[in-house]
């Protein structure tokens, strides 16, 4: 049954919810070879070119309260992430985003803490847009407002990111209990209102099913401007109410990453270096991911620990993985 449906796929037919649910039972080492070899064949017919995008982290003062469950980037949530409260200046920003455009990355995300209502994504945008050719990638979360959204698009901001995480409410309040989905669900609507693309992912391993999970992929489909998917397994940080949850298991996250190739064959499915584990990039690529994040190059002037976890890829390390699976980095 898995062969056939997965012939279909890499045919180029589109699967019913009945097949993609069917997609999910692969429970052995050689149908997940399998499902993921047809997931990369997918997006080699369209690119073998895989992006690449840094970081900076504008501030981790983040006023959510109650604190989301796991997080370790805001300030005193966890020894192990960014404990001290910062915000960075405008030449640290300067300074990170062309460090960066010199590295050759083309791309950099600016993410941040919640309370400001955009204006630290506004300016952050402000800096790298008018001083530097890099694309740019938002990720303040359900922080935006209508006003910061529209101002960011006028500043030519390529992408702006809001997670949704789980579409199981019940799940998403229990881990995120300061925030509604519903405000982050706008937020995405708002993004593609103001005609910016949206990335918009998932969180995986924090109670949820594969119904929920198929759910969520196809809940994804009604935002017109979606133009990325991130896939992110849950680790866990010391110091947080879910430090002792355990980790999400790199089979699910290339199962999830091989599922949201099949259901959206063109899209851009983005793995926080972080997330997946630095050592375990090669597997996404082979899952048929096409965009690495969280890649930091030996010129990167500031401190930088990965979001979901402290660790990130060495842009040279990352580089030398993708040309030897016989893909192309993207430079600037």
């Amino acid at each position: 049954m898995i062969d056939e449906i997965l012939k279909r796929a890499e045919n180029g037919k589109k699967l019913d919810n009945e097949e993609l649910f069917q997609l999910f039972s692969v429970n052995n080492a050689e149908d997940l070879k399998k499902l993921c070899e047809t997931a990369s064949n997918i997006r080699n017919k369209y690119s073998k070119t895989i992006k690449l995008t840094s970081t900076v982290h504008i501030t981790n003062k983040c006023q959510v309260q109650p604190r989301c469950k796991y997080c370790g980037f805001a300030a005193k949530t966890s020894r192990d992430g960014y404990y001290n409260a910062f915000y960075k200046t405008d030449d640290e920003i300067r300074q990170a985003a062309k460090s960066i455009e010199e590295a050759r990355v083309p791309r950099v995300s600016c993410s941040g803490g919640h309370g400001y209502k955009g204006k630290q994504a506004v300016h952050a945008a402000e800096i790298v847009k008018g001083e530097t050719n890099l694309e740019l990638l938002i990720n303040v979360g359900a922080d935006l407002t209508e006003n910061s959204t529209n101002k960011l698009a006028e500043l030519n901001t390529d992408t702006v990111c809001c997670n949704l995480e789980s579409t199981n409410e019940a799940i998403f309040n229990n881990v995120k209990p300061g925030e509604t989905l519903q405000d982050r669900i706008d937020v995405c609507n708002q993004v593609c209102d103001a005609g910016i693309e949206l990335s918009s992912g998932l969180l995986l391993g924090i109670g949820e099913s594969d119904e929920d999970r198929l759910n969520h992929l196809l809940f994804l489909n009604q935002f017109k401007t979606l133009g990325e998917i991130p896939i992110m397994g849950f680790n866990p940080y010391k110091d947080t109410p879910m430090e002792n949850h355990p980790a999400c298991p790199l089979d699910l996250q290339l199962k999830m990453v091989a599922i949201t190739r099949i259901m959206y064959p063109k899209i851009r499915i983005t793995v926080p270096t972080p997330t997946i584990g630095p050592k375990n990039v090669e597997y996404s690529l082979n899952a048929g991911a096409n965009n690495l994040a969280t890649v930091i190059a030996k010129n990167y002037p500031l401190e930088v620990k990965g979001v979901g976890s402290p660790t990130y890829g060495n842009l040279e390390e990352v580089v030398s993985v993708i040309e030897s699976l016989g893909l192309t980095p993207q430079y600037l």
